[in-house]
């Protein structure tokens, strides 16, 4: 494991997925797409493409460049691709669990590549497994995958919704079976998923930035709880037919997305420069300059400067080369691999008071290094500014959290943080700050801060706040 896996909130999962009219290179389309979303997972990629109603994939560990190449591009040919990005939060970290997953059934065969996770997947596992289903892995996507299947006697419209009804939680996911792509989002829209235009063609896919680097016109994000399924008619909505509230995973925007992804209407840079300047009325702390925790501190740090007058610099250089396998062998190693990961420009900190951008604290581990490092770097004083609130529950759609008992939000009061990470001061983005860097709407979920989760979650003793 890597050290900074266990103190940061890791992302999911992403996926995408083309449809063209006439060519046959989707999965040209979709390996570019994939390389955007890298930074949604890291452990697994793979395509499959579909020609004529044959399924073919390419999958295995590791990066987008570690699984592809060009002698296997080639050999994917089809007019139909779904592409798949894996940060594991449910299932084992091996091949079996690489996706998408394709499945055979007595009409064909169908692949599914989803970003998620479902709340009652063992009891949805449990029921197809009585029923003599056989599974391949264990990730919960398969269970989607097989409910599909099973109801597919309806007709793929009525199986794909039959599925939405069963299963509970957090999904975006994209299908190919017959001459079709289809997209499904979950009806609260906590995993994004978003629609592009190509000139031939269209494009699913997790984020907006996807669509930007194969040049496909954005159309709009795929709404909660609808189906859009695209083939030569092009491309027909099947809205829901229930309503609930929309609550899209602030974390999207406070760490997870790309800064240039726009999802559901909300700019991803614009809203942490926002955060920067909240934090900055909100902290109200005389420094000499504000440095950002790279790379998602650096837009909030922007924000921070320019509301505050107090100049922007650079405090860190980042190895960019750190993958999530490298490896510390001893303890002194693990407790030093900060320092290879980032290392301080002391230079604009020595003999200066420092405010410390960065997205959240989990455990406090890596933030408790950072500030060791920055007063090494000679800094007379170390004020850490968080562009989130108190992470204190547990996640349950698909980002992988610790638990509850493992937070430092929920165990320790931000006094105590402070002391703990050995700041001058701690300053967290308050709920309503965070409201308001959203822009007042309250279609977000918060619950990794509030525990006012928007569904029923597996009972945890901790979920309910100590009275």
């Amino acid at each position: 494991m890597n050290y900074f896996d266990g103190d940061t909130l890791h992302e999911e999962c992403g996926v995408i997925g083309v449809y063209l009219n006439e060519r046959i290179d989707a999965a040209n389309y979709a390996y570019y797409g994939l390389y955007a979303l890298q930074h949604r997972g890291q452990e697994s990629a793979g395509i499959t493409v579909n020609k004529e109603g044959k399924l073919e994939s390419t999958k295995g560990m590791g990066l987008v460049s570690d699984v592809f190449n060009e002698h296997n591009l080639k050999s994917l040919t089809g007019n139909i691709a779904i592409g798949h990005v894996r940060y594991s939060t449910t299932g084992d970290k091996d091949l079996s669990n690489c996706q998408p997953l394709v499945a055979k059934y007595k009409h064909g065969s169908i692949a599914l590549a989803h970003n998620g996770n479902l709340t009652n997947s063992e009891g949805v596992r449990e029921m197809l497994e009585d029923e003599g289903v056989i599974f391949q892995s264990t990730t919960d996507s398969e269970a989607i995958l097989n409910l599909i299947a099973r109801h597919y006697n309806r007709g793929l419209e009525s199986a794909i919704r039959n599925t939405m009804q069963l299963i509970k939680g957090a999904y975006a996911i994209v299908i190919t079976t017959q001459d079709k792509l289809i997209g499904a989002r979950d009806p609260h829209g906590l995993r994004p998923l978003c629609i592009g235009k190509l000139q031939d063609g269209y494009v699913l896919a997790s984020e907006s930035c996807a669509l930007d680097v194969i040049d496909a016109e954005f159309v709009r994000d795929v709404m909660p709880g609808e189906m859009v399924i695209i083939d030569q008619d092009g491309l027909t909505s099947i809205k829901p037919k229930s309503w609930c509230q929309k609550k899209l995973c602030v974390f999207e925007l406070i760490y997870l997305a790309r800064p240039d992804s726009v999802i559901d209407g909300n700019s991803v840079y614009q809203f942490r420069e926002k955060a920067g300047e909240i934090l900055c009325r909100e902290a109200g702390i005389e420094a000499d300059v504000v440095i950002p925790v790279p790379d998602s501190g650096i837009p909030s740090a922007i924000g921070y400067s320019k509301a505050s007058g107090i100049p922007f610099v650079e405090g860190f250089t980042k190895n960019r080369y750190i993958g999530r396998t490298f490896i510390q062998p001893t303890q002194e190693m693990r407790e030093n691999a900060v320092r290879i990961k980032l290392n301080p420009l002391k230079h604009n900190i020595a003999g200066k008071r420092v405010v410390m951008t960065d997205d959240s604290i989990v455990r406090g581990t890596t933030c408790k290094r950072i500030v060791e490092q920055i007063r090494k770097a000679g800094a007379t004083e170390v004020h850490v500014c968080i562009t989130s609130p108190p992470v204190k529950y547990s996640c349950y759609f698909g980002i992988d959290t610790p638990d509850r008992e493992k937070l430092v939000g929920a165990m320790m009061s931000i006094e105590e943080i402070k002391d703990y990470i050995g700041a001058d001061s701690l300053t967290y983005l308050s709920l309503e700050g965070l409201k308001e860097a959203c822009g007042g709407s309250s279609n977000f979920c918060r619950a990794c801060f509030n525990g006012n989760y928007p569904m029923e979650v597996p009972l945890n003793p901790m979920n309910e706040e100590d009275k």
